[in-house]
């Protein structure tokens, strides 16, 4: 048995995140969990969101898990998820004096409407539903996963980093925008895989067996 903590700081759908874990492996033990202990003694962990930046902040520094996530996202498998992404670079536009966690340079903005198709229709924001997302590194988490897999998005923020070398994916809505992160035993996501399906469920299974090796 091994474990993996998902980090419950009141924002985040933990329910479906943690029945997804346990789906794809019998033999984790899932702790949905605020204890900073229990993170540190976790094998992996999951840091998952929903909602305002403001807020996602201001939770965790009340709970104290600011250092504690530092921490575990550079000595063990760190997986974000959503606003668990959002929250790993410097500052939102969501927010602008909120500082985020900065573990990856660069900031969070919003989609300038209007958003106008190859049909000049409008799309709407939040960018809501399945968009395919293009592979753009290896890396363990893309494991038997096809390039240009479907997965579910709910947002209307999206990172942009000041070093492209850790983006790990992209997808199109319509510009271009980066849905993936990844640096050292740290990968994070824009979308949401315990809504994903089976590439979804692939991806979660991928983290499970990850020991955290990347050369990026």
């Amino acid at each position: 048995m091994f474990s993996v903590a998902v980090i419950d700081y009141g924002m985040g759908n933990l329910h479906s995140i943690s029945k997804a874990l346990q789906h794809v492996s019998k033999d984790t033990e899932v702790w949905v969990t605020s204890d900073p202990q229990k993170i540190f003694e976790a094998d992996r962990v999951v840091f998952p969101g929903v909602g305002a930046i403001r807020d996602c902040m201001q939770s965790l520094r009340r709970l104290d898990l600011v250092d504690v996530i530092t921490k575990v996202a550079n000595e063990k498998p760190f997986l974000g998820i959503c606003l668990g992404l959002q929250a790993l670079l410097n500052d939102s536009e969501e927010s602008p004096d909120s500082n985020c966690l900065g573990l990856f340079p660069g900031s969070v903005l919003r989609f300038k409407e209007p958003l106008l198709n190859t049909r000049n229709e409008v799309l709407k924001v939040p960018h809501m539903g399945w968009n395919n997302v293009s592979q753009v590194t290896d890396h363990p988490l893309w494991n038997k996963i096809p390039q240009n897999s479907r997965f579910y998005f709910v947002h209307s923020y999206y990172a942009s980093v000041t070093d492209a070398s850790k983006i790990a994916a992209s997808a199109n809505y319509p510009i271009p925008f980066t849905c993936a992160l990844a640096a050292n035993k740290l990968f994070a996501v824009q979308f949401h895989p315990e809504k994903s399906q089976s590439a979804g469920l692939q991806l979660l299974a991928n983290f499970l067996a990850w020991d955290g090796v990347c050369e990026r």
